[in-house]
């Protein structure tokens, strides 16, 4: 079994839809970013990622390529499914945190798990999704970004 971490941070900015865990989050902000900055799917990549000792997503999706402007991190989830498949990794499990004073992540929580399962072919009781306040401390506590925290766990196929 191996285990990765990942960690990702985008700004709150006007004009931007707010995107999370696949998720569009009625808000009047959104995360700056090269793709759709979701946070928390960026952060289970990185995880996944680094479990397979596979480097990071600016290494696989630059922020410097057109090809991945504005895309959908979903499919680029996608992609790191089919690294880990190629290599006989499979997900045993996935535990994440979104940090973000507002708006409250609680009620999208449900349809963020139902996306990431059906887009990495899990079952609900393996993916954990949480959400916390840092109580108005820091750039997430005065609104200024949202980031999340995620871990991992893989293992080799048998």
């Amino acid at each position: 079994m191996r285990i990765g971490i990942g960690y990702d941070v985008h700004k709150l900015v006007e004009g931007r839809d707010l995107i999370i865990g696949g998720v569009k989050i009625p808000h009047e902000k959104g995360l700056l970013g090269h793709s759709d900055a979701d946070v928390l799917t960026h952060a289970i990549m990185d995880a996944l990622l680094g479990a397979a000792a596979l480097g990071d997503i600016g290494t696989h999706f630059p922020d410097t390529a057109a090809e991945y402007k504005d895309v959908d991190s979903l499919v680029l989830l996608k992609e790191v499914k089919k690294m880990l498949k190629e290599r006989s990794y499979k997900i045993i499990n996935i535990d994440g945190v979104i940090i973000a004073q507002e708006p409250k992540m609680k009620p999208h929580i449900p349809a963020m798990r139902k996306v990431l399962c059906e887009v990495l072919n899990l079952q609900e009781d393996q993916i954990n999704i949480k959400a916390t306040t840092e109580e108005g401390l820091g750039f997430t506590g005065s609104k200024e970004g949202i980031s999340s925290q995620v871990a991992v766990l893989i293992d080799k196929r048998f």
